[in-house]
C-alpha cells in the first residue's frame, strides 16, 4: 500500500496541526477569561472600572495573540475573547471610563 499513514496526533486543545503552542494557547484563554469578566462586570454600571481595565488588557492580550498565532482554532477564541473584551471596554467607557470618580 502506497498510502500515507497520518497519525492524528493531539498534542494540545487549539493545536491542529500537530504541534504545541503553548504561548499562543496561554493568550487565548487570557483573552476568553478577561473578556468574560470584562462583558460580565459591565453589566453593573458601578464596577465601570473592572469592565473597562479588564476590557482593555483584554484587547491589548488578543492583538498580540492575533499577531502570533498559528491555528484558525486559536484566532476563532482570540476573536471571541477580543470580542467580549471590546463590549466590556466600551461600557465600561462609556459607564465612567478608565478613571472615573478617582481624578477629580
Amino acid at each position: 500500500m502506497t498510502q500515507v499513514i497520518r497519525t492524528h496526533a493531539r498534542n494540545g486543545l487549539f493545536a491542529t496541526d500537530g504541534k504545541p503552542h503553548p504561548l499562543q494557547d496561554a493568550l487565548a484563554a487570557a483573552t476568553l477569561v478577561l473578556g468574560a469578566v470584562a462583558a460580565i462586570s459591565a453589566i453593573w454600571s458601578g464596577l465601570h472600572l473592572l469592565s473597562s481595565w479588564t476590557g482593555l488588557v483584554g484587547i491589548a492580550t488578543g492583538l498580540y495573540g492575533q499577531l502570533i498565532s498559528v491555528t484558525t482554532r486559536e484566532r476563532f477564541g482570540l476573536v471571541l475573547g477580543l470580542g467580549a473584551s471590546a463590549v466590556g471596554f466600551f461600557l465600561g467607557m462609556a459607564h465612567g471610563g478608565l478613571f472615573g470618580g478617582l481624578i477629580s
